[in-house]
This record gives C-alpha cells, structure tokens and sequence, in this order.
C-alpha cells in the first residue's frame, strides 16, 4: 500500500483531521501523482456536509487535483514520471460501453467512479485530493500544458470543464449573446471561458457588488438582477445563458430573457424544483437544458483551449489549516473566486 498524508473528515460536519491514508500498490495501467493542489468545490462541502444524503466516512475529499507524477504501472504509456497531470471528477469508468468509447465517461453505462465518496469496483473507497498523493488509471488523469500554473490550473478539472461544455455544446463564439448567472466559481470560469471564445458576454448577479471583477473577467455588461425592473428590461436578450447558482430561480422570468432559439442551461442543482409554463418555451422554440461535466478528451481540449488564450481560475491559495473557515467562507460567498489547497502544509 501507499502511505500519504492527507486531510479527513472523520464524520458529517466534522473538523477536518490531518491523518495518514492508504492507496493501493500502482497496478499496470496506475500513476502515482504527487498532488501540488487542490480546489476547494462547493459540491465538496455537499458531500462533507451530508447535505447530498448519506456519505461514505471517513472521507479525504477533492475532485479539482493539479499535481506531478512521481511514479508509473509497468503497463502505463501515455505518461512518465515528471509529468504534469490533474485529476477531475472521476477515476474510472468501465472503458467498454457506447458512452466511454465516445469519451463521454460521466454517463459509463455501468457507473463512472467518483474520485471520493464513492466506491472502486473493487469495492474500495476512494480518496480525493486533499492530499499529498494519488493514485488513479492514467485513462482518468489529464495533462496540463505548461502554459498554465498548477495553482490556478486545478479549479479547471471541475469548475472549467463543468462551464466549458454547455458553453462549447450550444455554440458559445462570435455574434452569440451569453449571460452567466452568478459571479462564484463557476460563474466566473464561464465569463472568462466564454469572452475568450469570442462571445459578447453579460453576468446577471443580483447586486452591483461584483461588477468590477465582472467586468475585468471579460464580460461587456453587467447587471444586478435584484433591482426593480432589470429583468423586463432583458427580456429576448440572449443567446445562451449559463446559469451557475444552485438557488431556486423565478425560471420563467430567466427563460423570458432567451431569443427564440435560446439556451439556459443549468449547472447548479438548486433544492427545488424549475417552475414554467410550456408557453414559454414552446411559443419560441427555447431550450431549458441541464449539463453535467464533461468527459475525458473534452477536459483536455478544455485545458489546451485555456493554456492557449491564457486562462486560469482565479484563486485565493491557503494552508491546510484554514479549510474549514474556507468552506465557511464559501457558503457566505466570501471567496475570490476559488480557494485552492497547498497541499504541502498538510502535517505528515
């Protein structure tokens, strides 16, 4: 087995505890990945939380993993030691059915493995990223051009990719009208994704409090959602709009704001349930769509297109130490806009 020091949440809600876990012994096809750093997702404190149902503890999260591989399986060959890697949302998939081999490994036909909470086929618990190593397949590990700093590359492998395939999937790119809902996160990896494909982009937030950083992410307008009479004013306006929050949106109004033809699609997963009437999709022929992340070759394309317009998430870096006032902060939205883990100031 291979050691690692690595942070753990004992139970739901708990702490976090620097401890000691466990990998297997590097099969054929395994690399070992020295793990520089690790994004902090919402969905991680989710899960940490139990606010997602029942999880598996005790739980080394982390899903957003940028890091150096330090060791190969005697059968690896689309990767050497040294190389630079991360690590997104899943270490494995069945490889075989329609959906893997068309490299859309998030819907495997037998369950894609999650890369924490979640279980091996082996039965195995997985571990995630808040930690010093890992070991996954080298089919689930993406290189990182070097174009692209390890730090702000991380957030990429769950926060970039999860904007990046709605935005690439309904044509995101020059003449096309984007709003993005939500300045976090993932909203601000969406205004950024989005300019660079050449997308006139607007951010719907519900307060002026983040214009600035709106505007130098890339977007040309900016709109508080909550003041009297922006929404009207919006109406038939966009393209395609992003929508990034997991509250529970008046998604009438939001769809009022699509031309015919337009797009929202949704990546957060609010607590209840969307609310329209078919009038107002059927009547101009609009689109209310969800989208989860994207596969394998589509994180690499997504890395590649970032490296070459020289994108990377915007962060707030912390030790070890400070994760558990950093998941506060995160509920606040008092983060700019992605907290990412040193992981080397985990205690061994």
């Amino acid at each position: 087995m291979i050691s690692t020091p690595a942070l753990v949440a004992p139970s739901a809600g708990a702490p976090f505890e620097a401890r000691t876990v466990e990998h297997r012994d590097l099969r054929d096809d395994d690399v070992l990945i020295d793990v520089k750093f690790a994004g902090i997702c919402h969905s991680d404190i989710h899960q940490v939380r139990e606010e997602w149902g029942s999880a598996h503890f005790p739980m080394v999260p982390g899903h957003e993993i940028a890091g150096v591989v330090s060791a190969v399986g005697d059968g690896v060959t689309k990767y050497k030691v040294g190389d630079r890697v991360g690590v997104g949302c899943m270490v494995d998939s069945c490889g075989e059915c329609e959906f893997c081999k068309n490299g859309e490994e998030q819907f495997c036909s037998k369950g894609a493995v999650m890369t924490y909470n979640g279980k091996g086929y082996d039965g195995e618990p997985t571990k995630g990223g808040y930690a010093q190593q890992v070991v996954v397949s080298e089919r689930f590990a993406v290189a990182i051009p070097d174009g692209i700093e390890l730090d702000v590359a991380a957030p990429l492998l769950c926060a970039g990719i999860t904007v990046y395939s709605p935005l690439k999937r309904w044509g995101a790119g020059p003449g096309k009208k984007v709003a993005v809902i939500g300045l976090g996160g993932l909203g601000h990896m969406a205004v950024k994704l989005a300019a660079a494909m050449g997308a006139e982009v607007s951010v719907l937030s519900r307060t002026d409090a983040k214009k600035e950083d709106g505007l130098a992410l890339g977007a040309t307008s900016y709109h508080a959602t909550g003041e009297d009479g922006v929404l009207d004013s919006l109406k038939s306006s966009f393209d395609l709009i992003i929508n990034t929050v997991s509250a529970d949106l008046p998604m009438q109004a939001y769809i009022g704001l699509l031309r015919p033809l337009g797009v929202i699609a949704n990546v957060g997963l609010p607590s209840g349930n969307y609310d329209f009437a078919p009038g107002a999709v059927v009547g101009r022929s609009r689109v209310v769509a969800g989208s989860n992340i994207g596969g394998i070759p589509a994180t690499a394309e997504m890395l590649e297109f970032c490296a070459e317009h020289g994108i990377g998430a915007t962060i707030e870096k912390i030790s070890a130490d400070e994760v558990d006032a950093a998941y506060d902060r995160v509920v606040a939205g008092d983060v700019r806009y992605r907290f990412v883990i040193d992981t080397a100031t985990i205690a061994s």
